[in-house]
């Protein structure tokens, strides 16, 4: 049977012709689903799941070949209402809909996929592009929202499109944190700003982890504590915040630490404290130096209680020597990096005593090695200043306080 003779059958039975169509309709949209779902989109599946590229899979993931299917029925739908014209105006309107928001959000998914394809790339460095990709998905949304209004009403879309001009104002104020948000995705991509896997502190949220995702909207921060930390975007360019990539890039990381000793165990050195610092391999080069210096200028090495000589040696300075010798002894530390300092310095003395910083950069940036290094340094020159006749500061315990009194107590009995 041919299609005029389709035509002219339902010509001659207005009330029964539809309904039997109707009928051919499901019947035909049936068995077009059953194809394009089982076969088609099965075969491109298995096709996807076969090969060695793992891009591919990450597209099927993301645009849904089963959804897409139903484009299969939807366009033979609109073939054949066409065969009743009175119902081919609003079936069609609404078949039209149907199809739109299809690729809509087929688009969305290629999006989508393009953005995961990109991240599991080797050219992938941590610069995201998903705010980019955001905003089309927006764009494309709004595409569809025009159509879909167009088919309803039966405008043109440019005669919507004309309209936006005298909404502006209320667009603005909807869209105000997506323009702002955009801005700022502009401005953190082109300057380089921030990556995925930066580690970031921003107090203000009280954010402390990796960036595990740069979005239009929101940046998703993953602690240390493993909570979760969302910032809108645009807060990224009015809120203070660090970030550690050019310390995980320098491949050193700073330890700056002081050590405070007690002013009251500081003196000078006589020929005894020298002598017996001597034998102390890390500072004989600089006791050395300093007294091949003052047996030079002619000065005695004295002190009495009214003057010391300018060339005395204190024990203190000679425990700087050593803290700085040992540091340069130490195979995790940098040395021979310019930009990387290595030093100890003596800061202004307060309430605490007298602060003796280290100043140094450890090869490793791994945060367990990390600190490990710095308590085995610190352990270290704890240990080691009683043996320079230095006391290391701290505030009285309760211990103290119960030593200073026994004498009274046992006097008192």
């Amino acid at each position: 049977m041919t299609i005029e003779t389709w035509r002219s059958w339902l010509e001659a039975n207005p009330v029964l012709g539809p309904w039997v169509l109707l009928g051919v309709a499901v019947i035909l949209n049936g068995v077009a689903l059953l194809v394009a779902r089982n076969i088609v989109a099965r075969t491109f599946i298995s096709l996807t799941q076969r090969s060695k590229n793992q891009y591919d899979d990450l597209l099927v993931r993301h645009i849904h070949p089963y959804r897409l299917a139903w484009l299969a029925p939807l366009l033979l739908t609109y073939y054949l209402v066409t065969w009743v014209p009175e119902w081919t105006a609003p079936v069609q309107t609404l078949l039209l809909t149907g199809v739109v928001w299809l690729v809509v959000l087929t688009i969305a998914g290629v999006l989508t996929a393009a953005n995961k394809i990109y991240e599991a790339s080797s050219a992938y460095r941590g610069v995201s592009i998903q705010g980019y990709l955001d905003l089309g998905k927006l764009l494309i949304i709004a595409v569809g929202i025009i159509l879909t209004i167009s088919q309803l009403t039966g405008k043109s879309p440019v005669v919507l499109l004309s309209g936006i001009g005298a909404i502006t104002a209320i667009l603005l104020i909807i869209f105000h944190d997506t323009l702002l948000s955009f801005v700022a995705n502009l401005q953190i991509q082109s300057h380089d700003l921030l990556r995925e896997g930066d580690w970031i502190e921003m107090q203000a949220y009280d954010a402390d982890g990796v960036v595990l995702n740069i979005a239009l909207h929101t940046i998703k921060v993953q602690n240390w504590d493993n909570t979760i930390t969302v910032i809108p975007t645009y807060k990224l360019m009015d809120t203070p915040y660090r970030n550690w990539r050019g310390m995980a890039e320098s491949g050193g990381r700073r330890i700056k630490r002081a050590l405070y000793i007690d002013l009251n165990s500081v003196t000078f050195c006589d020929q005894t404290m020298i002598a017996h610092f001597n034998r102390i391999g890390l500072v004989r080069d600089y006791i050395e130096r300093h007294t091949k210096d003052a047996s030079e200028s002619g000065a005695e090495r004295s002190c009495t209680p009214y003057v010391c000589e300018e060339h005395q040696l204190t024990n203190v300075g000679i425990f700087r020597a050593y803290m700085m010798q040992y540091l340069k002894s130490r195979p995790d530390l940098h040395q021979e990096r310019a930009d990387l300092v290595l030093l100890v310095r003596e800061l202004d003395p307060g309430p605490m005593g007298l602060p003796l910083e280290v100043y140094a950069f450890t090869r490793t940036v791994a945060w367990e090695e990390y600190e490990a290094i710095q308590a085995d340094i610190f352990e270290h020159l704890v240990a080691a200043a009683p043996q320079f006749g230095l006391r290391v500061f701290q505030q009285p315990t309760g211990t103290d306080f119960r030593v200073l009194a026994e004498p009274a107590v046992s006097s008192d009995l």
